[in-house]
């Protein structure tokens, strides 16, 4: 019978997105059709953002993308200030970043496999990429020590993943972390669903046993953080991997502001990267074009691309950053909007 390390053997490697330059791959692109040319022109709108000195980026994740190998390309970004806010799905910042910033890792592996197999030996399966069940819990576990840590009140979801950060800082071993590299950077991260992921058994583990006085997560304290980085920014970009919920909370910061009545303009740029239809009314596959219906999208600089993660956001992200214009940009550090405060963990 196979062992639970015959399958964990060959580890997931992240691609590094300075290793190589894009740029004339990508502008070859410009004078092709379908995704090519739109893969060219989002890479330019994102370009265009990062040498527009009024205009702050806010990196939207969703998917199993950190899990796939894409985690040092954002980590690449945050440290080379390609990016001012992240907002993501949970999976992608605990069960996919945080995990690995802890010293787990992600396996290759297959899709024709007996997932009762996997099952018996604890491996769990994204497609064709595998993580040790145990080493999960533990990361589930480590979330509700910050929790056990922390003053028992309310956290908006961009105040407990610094700390997640700060706990890294001290104890994390493997310095390649997303949620690491933001809290050194004061690059905010907000996760608006983030009992959906192994956040959310860490807090059950923490309220379970707190049940009286604990740590809970607040998503309207979430939307009206972000609505003042819209404030503070007023020229917004935004690169989407993915859509759902971080879609649709940055598209929805406009509104926000409008319903406090404050002016602030449409997001100026918007690309976003999926492989979802927009045939059906949901939201992933719904076109910038129709946010703009909603006055959360300018449609000038404006573009869907629909390859999957994996293949375009490596190019995107490197034209980016092999054209340079990164080097140039003032940092926004808007975590410093937000002071926090230490804890002993």
């Amino acid at each position: 019978m196979a062992e639970k390390k015959d399958f964990l053997r060959e580890q997931i490697q992240h691609i590094d997105i300075k290793a190589f330059d894009v740029v004339p791959l990508v502008d070859s692109y410009k004078n092709m059709a379908f995704q090519a040319r739109n893969l060219y022109r989002a890479s330019k709108y994102y370009d265009m953002m990062l040498e527009d000195k009024n205009c702050s980026v806010i990196l939207c994740l969703a998917g199993s993308l950190f899990s796939a190998g894409l985690k040092n390309v954002v980590v690449d970004m945050v440290r080379n200030n390609m990016v001012d806010a992240i907002v993501s799905t949970g999976a992608i910042m605990v069960d996919q970043d945080f995990f690995e910033g802890l010293g787990f890792k992600h396996y290759m592996g297959t899709q024709f496999v007996d997932d009762n197999e996997l099952r018996d030996l604890m491996i769990d399966r994204i497609y064709d990429t595998y993580i040790d069940e145990e080493e999960l819990r533990d990361c589930d576990f480590t979330i509700g020590k910050i929790c056990d840590a922390l003053e028992h009140r309310p956290y908006s979801s961009r105040e407990f993943i610094w700390h997640m950060g700060e706990y890294l800082s001290k104890y994390g071993k493997n310095k390649d972390s997303v949620v690491l590299a933001a809290y050194e950077n004061n690059v905010p991260i907000f996760v608006p669903a983030f009992s959906d992921c192994s956040a959310g058994f860490g807090f059950v583990h923490h309220q379970f046993h707190n049940p009286d006085s604990h740590v809970s997560l607040d998503s309207a304290k979430d939307f009206l953080e972000l609505t003042k980085i819209k404030l503070e920014a007023f020229e917004t970009g935004l690169y989407m991997v993915g859509g759902g919920v971080p879609k649709n909370f940055t598209q929805d910061v406009v509104v926000a502001a409008d319903v406090l009545e404050k002016e602030v303009p449409m997001h100026k740029y918007a690309i976003q990267i999926t492989v979802a239809d927009e045939r059906d009314g949901a939201l992933s596959g719904s076109t910038l074009k129709e946010a703009s219906s909603w006055g959360k999208v300018d449609t000038t600089y404006e573009q869907m691309v629909y390859a999957e993660a994996t293949i375009a956001m490596p190019l995107i992200s490197g034209y980016a950053y092999h054209k340079g214009n990164w080097k140039n940009r003032k940092k926004r550090e808007f975590q410093k909007m937000f002071p926090n405060k230490s804890v002993k963990f």
